[in-house]
């Protein structure tokens, strides 16, 4: 069973940087059923349960080379962020004028 190891990204309503943790977390043996009596999801595989944080990615990957883990270890995209400063809103070169 192949661990994926990856740093969980921010949700639209976190600004900081205070979440930086490195997660393994293993991939699913099998596909998720359709419980026939209440129609609900559910899995046998114990293993989608599993999640570990780490500090870095260093000891995510030592974990799992350690216990025998086979893994990949997916690279965080970089956050692209466009720096504009309120007075730009009402410069004259402006490419979008104001509606209001």
């Amino acid at each position: 069973m192949t661990a994926r190891i990856y740093r969980r990204a921010l949700s639209t309503t976190q600004s900081g940087r205070g979440n930086q943790d490195w997660v393994l977390e293993y991939e699913p043996e099998k596909p998720r059923e359709i419980e026939p009596l209440m129609g609900w999801t559910s899995s046998s595989d114990m293993k989608s349960q599993v999640r570990l944080k780490f500090d870095t990615k260093e000891e995510a990957i030592a974990y799992a080379e350690r216990n025998g883990v086979p893994y990949r270890v997916e690279e965080p995209k970089p956050v692209a962020r466009k720096v504009i400063s309120y007075s730009d809103n009402f410069s004259p070169n402006r490419v979008v004028p104001w509606s209001h």
